[in-house]
């Protein structure tokens, strides 16, 4: 990140911008057009959402001028709408991927079918993407990742998402020359795998995000899908099926992310795992093989070793979302992205018992949540990674609750964008 800020001055300062096209306007999707719209040398001028009034709130929330907001469905008209500086608003995510002023496209949705279509067009059409949608990343990712090579173009999951502050805290020890242990978040709420949108709603509302979020976040299917992103960038693989997810102070993280024979938890190193008590934080777990290393670590209080740890104490989710599109543009590199073939999956895994003939209904439903494995582990068992389930995948055959979902276990839509992405991702990459 580096001179970042100095960079976009400059733009600023020479009438330039990096235009942002954002699809989805959400919690995450509503902070970033303020952002954005704060930033030099940044702007947003176009929007799409099923809802149009909900974006036209978003760009009224960030200080736009209602005769400033053009609602159209047409790339033509969008064109001539923001040449003539108008903000343009619009239903149709594929707009927001054609129209010629877009640099960087941001995909905010959270829904794996969404992300990947537009993640494909917006690569097909030459824009960089940004995905606040790690729950497609974690499904499509390295296809999509060798799309935008091949295309020319930047794929990558966003700063400021726990992935990204990982791989930047990773990255940094990594340059100066740490052995790395281990990666890895906090978790904010406790671990219920039984939670659902009717127990969260409550919750919910009075946080103001949507249930199925919530739900994502309690029965930690969100946490093993950010871990399953950081782990397909850094190599790293789970500590073990599920992970160990310890309670923890800070103080506590580099004993208890150390071998087994150093008294701590883990079997190798080189893994990703989280911990309770202390979130919103993400950590790195390093060590050094010098002496001299290992004398300066004490002597600036970072610990007696042999384990330290690096932790960043916030994560500001949307609001460091553009610095990613900035990054695509002006050095044309990732935040954060798969390195190549799946280390991890996210699979599922049945909620409670169910029968043949029931609809699954994905991340933060009713029916499953996910567990992080390692991609040779989910392809010998044929787990049924939980980004490919959407409202028309239907049970085959009844499935007690806590069993593994396989791929022969259900029927999935064929006409499902991320689904056709995956089964060429999976012929890509087999061995």
């Amino acid at each position: 990140m580096l001179n970042i800020n100095t960079r976009l001055r400059k733009l600023d300062e020479n009438g330039e911008k990096v235009n942002v096209g954002l699809v989805g306007v959400g919690q995450m999707g509503r902070g970033i057009v303020t952002q954005v719209l704060k930033m030099k040398g940044m702007n947003i001028p176009i929007i799409a959402n099923r809802t149009v009034d909900k974006a036209k709130e978003a760009l009224r929330a960030a200080g736009v001028d209602c005769k400033d907001i053009y609602v159209t469905n047409t790339v033509s008209e969008a064109e001539k709408a923001i040449k003539s500086g108008k903000y343009v608003v619009t239903e149709d995510f594929e707009v927001v991927a054609k129209v010629l002023p877009v640099d960087v496209v941001i995909e905010a949705t959270g829904v794996p079918e969404v992300g990947a279509n537009t993640a494909l067009k917006a690569i097909y059409n030459g824009k960089h993407i940004v995905m606040l949608n790690v729950e497609t990343d974690v499904t499509v990712g390295p296809v999509l990742k060798q799309m935008a090579d091949s295309a020319g173009v930047v794929y990558t999951v966003s700063a400021g998402d726990e992935p990204g502050a990982i791989k930047e805290l990773y990255d940094f020890a990594d340059a100066v020359g740490f052995n790395i242990v281990a990666v890895g978040k906090g978790k904010n709420n406790p671990l219920n795998r039984e939670a659902n949108p009717d127990t969260m709603r409550q919750e919910a509302d009075a946080k103001g995000i949507n249930p199925r979020m919530l739900t994502s976040f309690v029965d930690a299917t969100n946490t093993m899908i950010e871990l399953t992103a950081v782990s397909n960038s850094t190599g790293f693989v789970p500590s073990k099926r599920g992970l160990i997810g310890p309670y923890a102070t800070l103080k506590d993280i580099p004993k208890l992310f150390s071998l087994k024979e150093q008294g701590g938890l883990l079997d190798k190193h080189g893994v990703v795992d989280y911990a309770f008590g202390i979130a919103p934080g993400v950590f790195v777990v390093i060590n050094s093989d010098y002496p001299v290393t290992k004398e300066i670590m004490s002597y600036i209080s970072m610990g007696d070793g042999p384990n330290y740890v690096l932790y960043r104490p916030y994560h500001l989710v949307c609001i460091e979302t553009p610095l990613s599109a900035a990054r695509a543009f002006l050095y044309s590199e990732p935040t954060i992205a798969p390195s190549g073939a799946p280390v991890s999956e996210t699979v599922a895994v049945a909620k409670k018992d169910l029968k043949a003939g029931e609809s699954l209904d994905g991340i933060g439903g009713y029916t499953v949540y996910g567990i992080i494995d390692t991609a040779e582990n989910a392809h010998k068992q044929n787990a049924l990674p939980i980004g490919l389930i959407n409202d028309k995948t239907v049970l085959k055959t009844d499935v007690k609750k806590g069993e593994t979902i396989c791929y022969d276990m259900v029927n999935l839509d064929d006409d499902s964008i991320v689904l056709q992405l995956r089964r060429i991702q999976d012929k890509f990459f087999k061995n």
